[in-house]
């Protein structure tokens, strides 16, 4: 079974914080990461992925408009993705820059298409996903790695 995280990311921040996911995926037995950015990532990533785990940094509140066009893009994939595992994260560079409108907006898309939208564990932080502000530092790593595993057990029990 595998878990796709994707991202956008300009300057590595938002993908650093993508690889501490990806970890925490493949920390639960059975299940693998795909890792992809937005460049890269085709439509069977989408459908053959028992849960999707995108970021984004905040761009004017909201995510990036490269992984909005893979969300446009896709969106015949859309009866596909039902039932599906879906998470957010966000990277900003000020505290109070726009993560959570940002995770909102990547939340959004997921309704749309369908999916079981969860946040990040209360042994996280109990919110909307994951961010940070600039690059991400161990809390935002450590919590990044509990959101991975969160949604990897979750597909696990539902796929």
């Amino acid at each position: 079974m595998q878990v796709l995280v994707l991202y956008y990311s300009k300057g590595g921040n938002t993908r650093r914080l993508a690889e501490a996911i990806a970890s925490g995926v493949d920390a639960v037995p059975g299940v693998r990461a795909v890792l992809k950015n937005t460049e890269e990532v085709v439509k069977d990533d989408f459908t053959q992925s028992a849960g999707i785990i995108a970021g984004s940094p905040v761009y004017f509140g909201s995510m990036a408009a490269e992984l909005k066009k893979v969300f446009d893009d896709f969106v015949s994939t859309r009866k596909q993705m039902e039932n599906k595992v879906g998470a957010a994260f966000a990277t900003s560079g000020d505290a109070t820059g726009g993560k959570e409108t940002t995770m909102l907006s990547i939340i959004q898309c997921m309704f749309i298409y369908g999916m079981i939208v969860v946040g990040d564990p209360m042994s996280a932080t109990g919110h909307y996903g994951v961010a940070c502000v600039g690059k991400p530092g161990e809390p935002a790593l450590l919590n990044g790695e509990k959101l991975g595993r969160r949604v990897a057990e979750l597909s696990l029990k539902i796929g």
